[in-house]
C-alpha cells in the first residue's frame, strides 16, 4: 500500500466502494477522467462485480444505462462512480441497480452489481473512477493509490475547501436572459463524459447558464445536475444564459450539445491528458510502493487485438521519459526551436512513408508514418502551439498542449475510426519532444528472443523501433483492439492483447507467460502439462499453415472439380502484396477510401493513378475490382460539404455521394480508366439501390472514354448492400455487368440493427436465413443474365459460411487476405452438390445461431489457424 499522510482533523473518510487494485486516474484511457475534468479521485480495477456506498448518504443520481452512480454525503460532497470505460455503451447490460434515485443508504449497502466477465470482454477498460466531483466544494488531502482494496478499506479522505464551493460554480444572472433550443446530438445522451465536457466548455465565460428539459432543470456548470436530466440523443433541450458572456455561452454550449458526437468546443484542461504522461510527482500523493505482482497460475483477461497464442517470457517496455519546461525563452528562438524538431521529424517520416522493404509490418508502419506526415503541418495543431508561444510558453510545452487538446476531443468522438487518432497525435508528440531534447528517436534496448513485451500502451514509432524477430506476442496494460499498433501487429503475425489493466505492469522481467489470444487471456508460469499442450498446438499450427498455404497458391476448386475464385479485399498497397502471398486469386474489393479521408483536399486524378496503377502491378496481373469512393456514414470526408444527418447510415453515402460530386467521381473514374493492363480492372458501384444510379454512373463512364478515345467497356458491376438491391437484384443485373454483396450492410440493413451497437453485437450475424435469402434471390437473378456473382462482405472470410454461400449460387469470394489459405482448404473438401444441400437446410433454419450449428454439424470448417 502506498504510503499516506497523517489524517488531517475532521476529514470526511470515503470507503473502498469495490473490491480490487487502486490507482492513479492517471491509468484510466480516457481523457474526461484521466485530466480530472469531472473531479479528483481514484480507479479502482475491479476483482469482483458489486458496488458499494462509500459512506452514508442519498443517492442523487443512477444513469439510465445503469453504470454509474452519485451519491451526495451529509456535508454535501458528491461522489461519482463510473464503473468501466465507455460501459453506457452497453445500455445497461450486464447491469443490476439495488438502490434507487433519492435512495439514502449507508456505507457498505449493495449499490450495483454487474458481470465483470461480460464487462471485460465487451468494454474498453475496467477500471473503474470514484470521484469527488469538481464542483463539490471538497478536495482530497489523503488517498490510498497502487495497493489492493477490500470493501469497506479507506480509500480518500476529504475536507471542505473555501476556494471552491458549489456556489462559486454558478454567476450571478444579470442582464436579459437570452435563450436558445437544440437537439442533443450525444449518442448515449449527457452522461457522465459528455455532461463534464460541458461543463468545462464554460470554464472561462462569465454567465449563469441552465438547460432545461421536460421540466427538469440543471446548473450547466454541473456535471452531476446535467447528468441527473436525463436527457437522451434526439431530445430537445433549452438553453438560458445571462451575463456578460450570455451570448458567447449559449452558442458555446448549443455547438457543444448539437454536435453529432459531442465535443463541441470543449477544451482540454491546461497541463494536458495525464493519462498520457510519464506520472509525475503532483499526480499522486506519496511514492507508490510497487503493486504485488500475479503469482504462478495467475490468468489476466485482456481484450484481443491480434490473434494467436504465444510462448515467451516477460520485458517490461517504458515509455520515454520527456520533461518539459512550461516557460520559454522568449517567442522567436521557441518557434524556431519547434519548427526545426518538426523538421527534424518529418524527414523522418518522408524516409518510413517511402520505404519499399519487405515485411507487412514495415509496410504497414509506412502507410502510418505517411498518416503522421499529414499531422506534422495540421493548422489546428501549428495554431494551437503557436498561440501557446504567444503567451511565453517553451515549444515542447506548447506542442505538448496543442496536441493534447486535440487528443482530448478525438477521445470524446464516438466514431471509432476517429477515437483511434489519439494513438497518431500522441505518437508525433513523442517524436517532435525527443526531436526538441535532441534524443531523436526513442532510444530501445535489445530484446532477448521469444520476448512477450509488456507496456501501458505502444505507441507506433516504439513497436517499429523493435526487432520484430525476437517478439513473441504483445501484452498492453491499456490500449484498443482498433489502435494502430494493433493493426502493425497483425501485419507482423504477432498475437496482442490489450487492456489487460495495471497488475499487467508488475511482472518482473523474464517471468514465463502463455499469451492466448484466442480466449483472450495472458497465463502467468503456467504449470507444465499447460505449456506443453500450448508447444504442441503451436507445432501442429505451424505445420497446417504451412501445407494451407502453400496449397492455397494453387487455383481454388471443390471436390468435384468446380471451380470457385477466392480474391482479397484489400486497402493498400501492403494489403494486396500480402494477400498474393496468402494464394488471392485477385482482389474482389480494393476500398479505395484511403486515398480521400483525413486530408484536406481531395487526391487529383495523377495520384490516384500512380496509387492504383502500383496495386495492379502488385497483383500481377490478376483482376483488380475497384469499388468507388464508399463515403458518408461512418466515413466523413471534411473537404465535402455534406450536411449534418440524423441517421448518416440511411443518408448521403455510397454511390450518392459520388453523383452528388460529379467532377470528384469523373476523376476516379479517368484515374482507373489510366491503369494498365487496361483489361485487368473492373468497377464496382456501392450503395446501389435502383436502375437509376448505375445508368447515371454508366453516362459519366462513356463520356470520359469518349473524351478520351477509349474504345474498350470497362466491366460496371453493382454492390448488393441493401434490402432493395437484393430485390430487385433481377434489374441491377440486366444492366450490371457483375454482382458483389457486401454482407455487412445488407445484415444490418436486413436486420435493423446498428453495426455500432455494441448492445446488439451477438445478434448482428450475417448466417441469419432473412440475409442467406436475398443472397440466395440475388444469385439467382445473375444467374438469369449470364452475370457472375461474388460476395465481398465479411461473411466471405467466414469459412464456416464459405460452403454455404457456394451453395447459393456464389462464384467468387473476396475475403480477408490472410483468411485465404483456409478457406481454400475448406473449399476444397466439400463438392457442388454438398455445398448446395447445406444451403438449402440454412435457408430453412430460424435463426443465425441454428444456422452456425449446422454448418459446424457438417463439419466443413478446418481447426483454427494462428493469425
Amino acid at each position: 500500500m502506498s504510503a499516506r499522510t497523517p489524517r488531517e482533523e475532521g476529514a470526511i473518510i470515503l470507503a473502498a466502494p469495490l473490491e480490487g487494485w487502486s490507482t492513479s486516474l492517471d491509468e484510466t484511457p480516457d481523457a474526461v477522467f484521466a485530466g480530472r475534468m469531472m473531479g479528483d479521485g481514484v480507479a479502482i480495477d475491479p476483482t469482483a462485480g458489486v458496488l458499494h456506498a462509500p459512506c452514508d448518504g442519498q443517492i442523487v443520481a443512477v444513469a439510465a444505462a445503469h453504470h454509474a452512480v452519485t451519491l451526495r454525503t451529509r456535508g454535501g460532497c458528491q461522489i461519482l462512480m463510473h464503473v468501466g470505460i465507455d460501459t453506457v455503451a452497453l445500455a445497461g447490460a450486464g447491469f443490476t441497480v439495488h438502490a434507487a434515485q433519492g435512495a439514502r443508504v449507508r456505507s457498505g449497502d449493495r449499490l450495483l452489481t454487474f458481470d465483470l466477465d461480460m464487462l471485460a470482454r465487451r468494454a474498453p477498460s475496467l477500471l473503474t473512477p470514484v470521484l469527488v466531483t469538481a464542483d463539490s466544494g471538497f478536495r482530497i488531502v489523503r488517498r490510498t493509490l497502487d495497493a489492493r482494496v477490500a470493501v469497506g478499506d479507506a480509500l480518500i479522505d476529504i475536507v471542505p475547501d473555501a476556494a471552491v464551493s458549489p456556489a462559486a460554480a454558478s454567476v450571478p444572472a444579470s442582464g436579459p436572459v437570452q435563450v436558445k433550443r437544440v437537439t442533443v446530438g450525444f449518442e448515449h445522451g449527457i452522461h457522465a463524459r459528455p455532461a463534464a465536457v460541458l461543463a468545462a466548455s464554460l470554464k472561462d465565460l462569465a454567465a449563469d447558464v441552465r438547460v432545461l428539459v421536460r421540466g427538469h432543470e440543471a446548473n450547466a456548470r454541473s456535471t452531476v445536475a446535467l447528468m441527473t436530466l436525463g436527457a437522451q440523443h434526439g431530445d430537445e433541450v433549452e438553453i438560458r444564459a445571462s451575463g456578460p458572456d450570455a451570448a458567447l455561452a449559449l452558442n458555446t454550449l448549443a455547438t457543444a450539445l448539437g454536435t453529432a458526437h459531442g465535443t463541441g468546443s470543449a477544451r482540454a484542461p491546461r497541463g494536458g491528458i495525464a493519462s498520457d504522461a510519464p506520472h509525475s510527482a503532483a499526480s499522486v500523493d506519496a511514492a507508490p510502493e510497487r503493486r504485488a505482482p500475479p503469482g504462478p497460475g495467475d490468468v489476466l483477461p485482456g481484450v484481443i487485438a491480434s490473434r494467436g497464442l504465444a510462448l515467451g517470457r516477460a520485458v517490461q517496455l517504458s515509455p520515454p521519459e520527456i520533461e518539459v519546461a512550461e516557460d520559454g525563452a522568449g517567442v522567436e528562438e521557441e518557434s524556431a526551436a519547434l519548427d526545426r524538431a518538426r523538421a527534424a521529424v518529418r524527414a523522418r517520416l518522408e524516409r518510413r512513408a517511402g520505404a519499399g522493404a519487405e515485411g507487412a509490418g514495415v509496410r504497414a508502419a509506412a502507410e502510418i508514418a505517411a498518416a503522421h506526415l499529414e499531422l506534422i503541418d495540421d493548422p489546428e495543431l501549428l495554431g494551437a502551439a503557436r498561440l501557446e508561444l504567444s503567451q511565453g510558453r517553451s515549444a515542447g510545452f506548447a506542442w505538448r498542449q496543442a496536441v493534447r487538446a486535440a487528443a482530448a476531443k478525438l477521445r470524446a468522438l464516438v466514431d471509432p475510426r476517429l477515437r483511434e487518432r489519439v494513438d497518431d497525435l500522441l505518437d508525433l508528440e513523442t517524436q517532435v519532444l525527443l526531436a526538441l531534447s535532441g534524443t531523436g528517436a526513442a532510444a530501445t534496448s535489445e530484446l532477448p528472443e521469444h520476448s512477450i513485451v509488456i507496456a501501458r500502451e505502444l505507441l507506433p514509432s516504439q513497436l517499429v523501433a523493435l526487432d520484430a524477430a525476437r517478439i513473441a506476442g504483445l501484452a498492453m496494460a491499456a490500449g484498443g483492439a482498433t489502435s494502430h499498433v494493433a493493426i502493425i501487429a497483425a501485419a507482423m503475425g504477432l498475437p496482442a492483447l490489450v487492456a489487460l489493466g495495471p497488475r499487467a505492469l508488475s511482472l518482473a522481467d523474464g517471468t514465463p507467460l502463455l499469451l492466448d489470444a484466442e480466449r483472450g487471456v495472458l497465463e502467468i508460469e503456467p504449470p507444465v502439462a499447460r505449456l506443453d499442450a500450448a508447444r504442441a498446438t503451436l507445432a501442429s499450427r505451424r505445420a497446417q499453415l504451412a501445407a494451407e498455404q502453400a496449397a492455397a497458391q494453387r487455383d481454388c476448386h471443390l471436390a468435384d472439380g468446380t471451380r470457385i475464385e477466392v480474391f482479397a479485399n484489400v486497402g493498400s498497397l501492403a494489403e494486396a502484396e500480402a494477400a498474393v502471398r496468402n494464394g488471392a486469386e485477385g482482389c474482389g474489393l480494393l476500398r479505395t477510401e484511403f486515398l480521400f479521408l483525413d486530408r484536406q483536399l481531395p487526391p487529383d486524378e495523377a495520384e490516384q493513378t500512380a496509387e492504383y496503377q502500383r496495386i495492379a502491378a502488385a497483383l500481377a496481373g490478376r483482376p483488380l475490382t475497384i469499388r468507388t469512393l464508399d463515403a458518408g456514414g461512418d466515413k466523413p470526408i471534411a473537404y465535402l460539404a455534406q450536411p449534418r444527418e440524423e441517421n448518416p447510415a440511411l443518408g448521403l453515402r455510397g454511390v450518392r455521394t459520388s453523383l452528388a460530386y460529379p467532377e470528384l467521381l469523373k476523376d476516379q473514374l479517368r484515374a482507373i480508366l489510366a491503369v494498365h493492363p487496361p483489361e485487368q480492372c473492373r468497377i464496382l458501384l456501392p450503395m446501389i439501390t435502383d436502375t437509376a444510379d448505375v445508368a447515371a454512373v454508366r453516362a459519366l463512364l462513356d463520356e470520359i472514354c469518349a473524351e478520351r478515345r477509349i474504345e474498350r467497356t470497362v466491366e460496371l458491376g453493382v454492390m448488393i448492400e441493401t434490402p432493395a438491391s437484393a430485390v430487385l437484384a433481377d434489374q441491377l443485373a440486366a444492366v450490371a455487368d457483375f454482382l458483389s454483396v457486401g454482407t455487412n450492410d445488407l445484415t444490418q440493413y436486413t436486420l435493423a440493427m446498428d453495426r455500432g451497437n455494441a448492445q446488439l453485437a451477438g445478434r448482428l450475424d450475417a448466417l441469419h436465413p432473412a440475409v442467406l435469402r436475398l443472397i440466395e434471390r440475388a444469385a439467382a437473378a445473375a444467374a438469369t443474365h449470364g452475370r457472375m456473382v461474388a460476395v465481398c462482405g465479411g461473411l466471405a472470410s467466414d469459412p464456416l459460411a464459405a460452403p454455404i454461400l457456394v451453395g447459393l449460387g456464389v462464384t467468387e469470394l473476396s475475403a480477408v487476405g490472410a483468411v485465404i489459405p483456409r478457406l481454400k482448404a475448406g473449399l476444397s473438401r466439400c463438392t457442388l452438390a454438398e455445398c448446395r444441400a447445406l444451403a438449402q437446410q440454412a435457408l430453412a433454419q430460424r435463426d443465425a445461431a441454428a444456422v452456425r450449428i449446422l454448418a459446424e454439424g457438417a463439419g466443413r470448417a478446418p481447426p483454427e489457424t494462428p493469425a
